[in-house]
């Protein structure tokens, strides 16, 4: 199911299970995150950033391959 908001980017749902969920609660109660999509987004952003370097057959032992991998997942580049 795709949704469009006010600003236009588009939207899907994805179902994780409740314990999942209810565990990142409780972690994004410590953070800057306001929800548990907010989290799973920032994460899989992440996670694709990493597996695109990995593809690409860069190197991530770098600490600025790492750098730029956070980057890349929080779409500042």
């Amino acid at each position: 199911m795709v949704k469009e908001n006010n600003t236009k980017r588009k939207y899907t749902t994805i179902t994780i299970p409740a314990p999942l969920s209810d565990k990142i609660r409780e972690i994004i109660k410590k953070t800057g995150f306001s929800s548990v999509s907010d989290y799973a987004t920032y994460i899989l952003r992440e996670h694709v950033a990493i597996m695109e370097a990995k593809m690409q057959g860069k190197s991530k032992d770098s600490e600025d391959d790492k750098v730029v991998a956070k980057l890349r997942a929080l779409g500042y580049i």
